[in-house]
């Protein structure tokens, strides 16, 4: 059987041995290498003891620790009540590492300091403040966010904020200009329009929004497409009211080559920053900021030299974009869906209880045929098709298959959606124990 061997206990009413209520806490199992649980067997069997040491909140609120842990004896009687009260944690759901995560983080951050860059990573990814905050411990420079919700979220962790999206609307350009009376706060534009109706909404305000003007270096998705349009529309932010011309921003994210073999279409990006900055300098204008990168490029961003900071997002949890890409490993892959299996009514398949709900119905970028995600046990196995909730995985090249109400764990494809999927994950921090955590920012698409 394939088991997590994390399961979590209601309150133990009518227990031999417990108070009413007393217990509602995750407990380490048996089924698991790392559970703190040993049995004494004295001269009748009968009276075999069973030791669980167990994580239970702490009873005052002035505690040092929001837990502590008790030792727990159980008869055989009690202990099968225990687990008869025991349910799994529900299916699908989101497990962190932490271990991994801070491996992650604490790599990119090294990456920047040797290299003289910023790090502003992009909170899309993890839409979490306690994420938010190591990154930040870790070196930071400020975070990024894609809209003006994950901004309010993030405000209340770090005062440097990016908005790397542009903001049109009245509405939405409203709540960056009174954010940006407590905060810094900069938006990323390519529009005259952008830029007046921001300017509007910070002199209404009282406020002043820092602007980086986007600049298209081979994407094909936003930003201006010549050093002239990028000239233009920077003597424009630099003239208004209620605007401060802070530099350049750009997404190299054409750019999923083996980092290998990167140099020549950064080269190609580096040129074109070169250019425009070139521009602005002939005309009395300077970009004290210019901002790219992705996780693709991250480790490759000093061959952009005219970068002061760069913005990946994915690298925090990593997923098989990234390992296919080879940009990353299995291992260093945090976050994973943990499945049940619903079905193995049809030969050669078995179908988890994760759709497209849950994965979402993004392909692998880099392996195209690679199917839905990658199920950790079964390496040979692959997710076929994404119904809302049905995941159909052939089996077939397996040697072993799981069972009806068996476990698997699956990384997915593109990590960002799913975890947006989502209310909250679960935090292990490598020693077994599920902690929840908010996915803050989820849903926040205005």
């Amino acid at each position: 059987m394939l088991c997590d061997g994390v399961r979590t206990c209601s309150p133990l009413r009518g227990s031999p041995g417990f108070a009413p209520g007393s217990l509602s806490v995750t407990h380490r199992l048996t089924c698991n290498p790392c559970v703190r649980h040993s049995t004494r067997d004295h001269t009748r069997r009968s009276r075999t003891v069973s030791t669980i040491i167990i994580r239970a909140p702490a009873p005052r609120r002035n505690a040092q620790s929001p837990f502590y842990w008790i030792t727990v004896r159980l008869t055989p009687h009690m202990l099968a009540h225990l687990f008869r009260c025991m349910t799994t944690l529900p299916t699908p759901r989101l497990v962190i590492h932490g271990p991994t995560a801070r491996r992650n983080i604490d790599r990119m951050a090294e990456y920047v300091a040797t290299h003289g860059l910023g790090l502003r990573p992009h909170t899309k990814t993890h839409k979490s403040q306690r994420l938010a905050r190591m990154q930040l411990g870790a070196g930071a420079i400020g975070l990024t966010v894609a809209k003006l919700g994950e901004a309010q979220i993030m405000a209340e962790v770090g005062d440097d904020l990016l908005v790397a999206y542009p903001a049109v609307d009245p509405v939405r350009s409203a709540g960056v200009a009174k954010l940006a009376r407590t905060v810094a706060v900069r938006v990323a534009l390519d529009s005259h329009r952008a830029a007046e109706v921001l300017a509007g909404a910070a002199q209404v305000a009282g406020s002043t929004v820092g602007i980086l003007v986007d600049v298209d270096v081979g994407m094909g998705r936003t930003g201006l497409q010549t050093p002239e349009q990028a000239l233009a529309l920077a003597q424009y932010v630099d003239a208004a009211d209620g605007l401060r011309l802070d530099g350049i921003m750009c997404y190299p994210g054409h750019v999923w080559g083996d980092p290998d073999s990167q140099a020549t279409a950064l080269k190609g990006v580096s040129q074109k920053l070169a250019e425009v900055i070139a521009l602005w300098r002939t005309n009395g204008l300077e970009a004290p900021i210019v901002s790219g990168g992705s996780t693709p490029t991250a480790m490759q961003s000093h061959l952009i030299p005219e970068l002061t900071e760069i913005r990946p997002g994915t690298y925090v949890f990593n997923d098989m974009n990234e390992v296919h890409g080879g940009y990353a490993t299995l291992d260093e892959c945090a976050a994973r869906i943990v499945c049940t299996v619903v079905s193995d009514a049809v030969p050669g398949q078995v179908v988890i209880d994760a759709g497209s709900k849950t994965l979402t119905s993004d392909r692998c970028l880099p392996a195209l045929d690679s199917g839905y995600g990658y199920v950790v046990e079964l390496p040979d196995a692959r997710i076929t098709a994404l119904s809302e909730e049905h995941g159909q995985v052939d089996v077939t090249r397996c040697d072993s298959v799981p069972h009806v109400g068996d476990t698997v764990t699956v990384i997915p494809n593109h990590i960002c959606p799913c975890v947006n999927l989502q209310d909250s994950a679960w935090w292990d921090d490598g020693d077994g124990v599920l902690e929840p955590l908010s996915i803050d920012a989820r849903g926040k698409i205005v």
